[in-house]
């Protein structure tokens, strides 16, 4: 048994292995190798995913469009007619090999849990020299990953900054809603605080606080065009509260309730 099956429960290997018997049935020398992997594939919960791996050979074979079609639909529907748990994912075996040369942490995760059903010759013994050790991740990837890490942190920054926008986007539609039934013609965002201070301040129907949210959200909405991403979440909880607040005031001054 390979010393990886231990890894994967029964129900699983049945599976997979039923469907890289049908889909070598069908391509042939096509496929390189299918591989059962992931952490779910190792889990012990009934219904869960089962993940596969197939390496396609892009070096004896030619892949233009229409083999490409062809092979998905062969693979689709393989996976209809064995299980709906099936998880495939594909990979040529150049993109895979430059993975394994670089040492991808991802492709390196494949040949440490990775179960071959199906193998031309090349998945083993890249299991082997894994163990041995002699599978180094490349000073390149290393930095790649790095920069991936660092696009990862400005992107959530950026996500802050576009949940603030939308924090903006809810209390400017609110406040319309209210100068709406005042029968004030909603006038563009940058004069509704005027707006607010005489027609619902005035009346006690919002504070000046209030109006400072507003204030404050339409200056960040600013902000962001600009491309500025200087935000904290605790900026988000913070002013996502007050925005729920200002929201429910205005539900309330529609519905007539105190």
């Amino acid at each position: 048994m390979h010393t990886t099956a231990h890894k994967h429960d029964k129900e699983a290997i049945t599976l997979a292995y039923e469907f890289a018997k049908h889909l070598h049935r069908e391509v042939h020398d096509f496929v390189k190798a299918i591989v059962l992997f992931g952490s779910q594939a190792k889990s012990n919960k009934p219904g869960h995913d089962i993940d596969l791996l197939i390496v396609v050979d892009d070096v004896a074979v030619h892949i233009d469009d229409e083999t490409a079609e062809a092979y998905r639909i062969i693979v689709e529907k393989i996976m209809l007619k064995v299980s709906k748990r099936l998880h495939v994912t594909t990979l040529r075996f150049t993109s895979f090999w430059e993975y394994v040369r670089s040492g991808d942490p991802v492709a390196m995760n494949m040949l440490r849990d990775g179960l071959p059903l199906i193998d031309t010759g090349f998945f083993e013994p890249l299991q082997l020299l894994l163990k041995q050790g002699r599978i180094f991740p490349s000073e390149e990837t290393m930095w790649l990953y790095l920069q991936r890490a660092k696009n990862s942190l400005q992107n959530s920054q950026k996500r802050i900054g576009g949940a603030l926008v939308d924090l903006y986007w809810g209390v400017v539609d609110a406040a319309h809603a209210a100068l709406m039934r005042l029968n004030v013609s909603p006038p563009s965002p940058l004069h509704i605080p005027a707006l607010l201070e005489k027609e619902m301040v005035a009346k006690s129907y919002l504070t000046k606080a209030d109006v400072e949210l507003y204030k404050t959200l339409y200056a960040i909405s600013k902000r962001v065009e600009q491309g500025r991403n200087d935000f904290r979440s605790s900026d988000f909880e913070e002013l996502s509260h007050k925005a729920k607040l200002f929201v429910e005031k205005i539900d309330h001054f529609l519905s007539g309730r105190p």
